[in-house]
């Protein structure tokens, strides 16, 4: 079928409104530097590990586990100074002496602190150590649930997130500017 020359050109397959720097059938959202198409998921490629996404959420595991040693050493120091801030669970089958948990967080928290700090310093040990400390930190949060539950839940999913950001950063594959 024909096009009249009055009228405007059909936008190019794909979705996209105008030109592209790589091509004009390539969507917006695919890789236009390069003219690689999207994939078959939709958005384009994930992240890279060297990407802004990976490096800022490698910034941000750092002080996410700079805060959270500090809320783990005061939360180990609560527990520790009187046995009765947190409730007592009878039939928990991780059940452990509360001055026992609070040294165990004051230990992770200091630790968890200055492995943050590594990071945030690029530090090339504390990215491993990192991911060590986090997944420690999961376990111990997983056996601390019937203490503070909503806490515990929290922690979690905030160490899921430093975990994923620390493996999934690169930084040999930085490009210099």
């Amino acid at each position: 079928m024909s096009q009249d020359s009055s009228q405007p050109p059909s936008p190019p397959p794909g979705g996209g409104t105008g030109a592209q720097p790589s091509g004009g059938d390539m969507p917006l959202w695919g890789d236009q530097w390069s003219g690689a198409a999207p994939a078959a998921g939709g958005l384009g490629p994930p992240p890279s590990g060297s990407s802004g996404w990976a490096s800022g959420g490698v910034t941000f595991a750092g002080v996410l586990m700079v805060v959270n040693g500090c809320l783990h050493f005061l939360q180990g120091i609560s527990a520790i100074a009187k046995d009765d801030v947190y409730a007592r669970v009878n039939d928990y089958i991780y059940r452990i002496n509360l001055t026992g948990w609070g040294w165990i967080l004051l230990m992770l928290g200091v630790i968890s602190a200055v492995v943050g700090w590594g990071i945030l310093r690029g530090a090339g040990w504390a990215r491993l150590t990192g991911i060590l400390i986090a997944s420690l930190n999961m376990i111990f949060q997983f056996m601390f649930l019937p203490y503070a539950p909503i806490w515990a839940i929290l922690v979690i999913a905030i160490d899921v997130f430093v975990i994923w950001a620390l493996a999934s950063y690169r930084p040999e594959a930085r490009q210099p500017r």
